[in-house]
């Protein structure tokens, strides 16, 4: 869970449901982030309640900073609860390509050890039978 999380309504009310909501999803991404930037990052979720003819619009967007960068997402739809399950996955997507960008790549490197001072590259794996 996310340690620095804020949840603002601008010109609407934050119910507990929706608060909860909120808080499991947005607050979930932390499994996307290194562990570095777990401890430093900070989300700033603000939904705000947009009154056009006949409807009702529900802004949800997401400020996530982060120790090299800030990742922003911004959806609109007609319910509050869908806002955030379309900025989730975008953030999903987002954190992914921070966390390979900026991954070191030792992972990689000791894996790939492994696989030579075995004899078996890549290539040469057995491939699992379906």
């Amino acid at each position: 869970m996310l340690q620095k999380f804020e949840i603002n309504g601008v010109h609407t009310t934050i119910d507990d449901n929706l608060r909860k909501y909120v808080t499991k999803k947005i607050g979930g991404l932390d499994k996307y982030l290194s562990r570095h930037d777990r401890q430093s990052v900070h989300a700033s979720v603000f939904l705000k309640e947009g009154k056009a003819k006949d409807k009702n619009r529900f802004t949800c967007e997401v400020k996530l900073m982060l120790p090299r960068e800030t990742l922003i997402i911004k959806e609109s739809t007609l319910n509050s609860f869908a806002a955030v399950d379309i900025v989730e996955t975008k953030l999903k997507n987002q954190l992914k390509k921070h966390k390979d960008k900026h991954e070191n790549g030792k992972m990689h490197r000791h894996l790939f050890g492994r696989f030579s001072r075995k004899g078996l590259l890549p290539e040469q794996m057995p491939q699992p039978e379906a």
